[in-house]
């Protein structure tokens, strides 16, 4: 019931509308990832899916700040079943609950860029989405270019401006054979900023 009202309060708030490209909604396994700039970001994006979706997409998330207080764990945990993830401590393999969710067979929401960015398109990627390509090659990578979140929900604000917000998911995308790491994210962030 919580996870209803969220997805109305953004799609009333923010518009939360979903903008299928270059792919549509699927049951199968995916990593969509996208561009980072408020922390309405994950909310949107999962509310762009049909209901029956959300059940098996987690979004990760920072566990410094979704796992440091009751209501933001219970929301991060219990409504949108996020995978959490340590920044702080440098355990011998960061990716480990992703990689984790992924054998379970989950889908996920991953920002690639580490932390909220502050300008329109996305900063360079950090490796882990090539990390994750590479163990897991038959999973789809989709793009989405949020657009507009920045400024319904700057950093630093806690109540939200009311404007039209989008989610656009394009086409999906795979680690080809022999692509290096610099350019494999290259051309991940440009299929990103390519929907701007």
């Amino acid at each position: 019931m919580i996870g209803t009202l969220i997805v109305a309060a953004t799609r009333l708030v923010v518009g939360g509308q979903g903008v299928w490209i270059g792919c549509g909604p699927s049951e199968r396994q995916r990593i969509y990832f996208a561009n980072h700039s408020s922390h309405l970001d994950t909310i949107l994006v999962w509310a762009a899916m049909p209901p029956e979706l959300r059940q098996r997409v987690r979004p990760v998330a920072a566990a410094d700040y979704w796992g440091k207080g009751r209501v933001q764990r219970h929301i991060a945990l219990k409504v949108l079943n996020a995978v959490l993830i340590d920044r702080q401590t440098r355990s011998s393999d960061p990716l480990e609950p992703l990689k984790a969710a992924l054998s379970a067979g989950d889908s996920l929401i991953l920002f690639p860029e580490g932390t909220r960015g502050t300008g329109e398109l996305p900063s360079p990627f950090k490796p882990g989405l090539y990390h994750l390509a590479k163990a897991f090659p038959q999973v789809e990578l989709v793009p989405v270019f949020l657009d507009n979140l920045r400024r319904a929900l700057p950093k630093g604000s806690l109540v939200p401006v009311p404007l039209s917000c989008v989610a656009r998911f394009g086409t999906p995308m795979h680690l080809e054979q022999g692509e290096t790491k610099p350019a494999f994210l290259e051309r991940a962030r440009e299929a990103v900023t390519g929907m701007a």
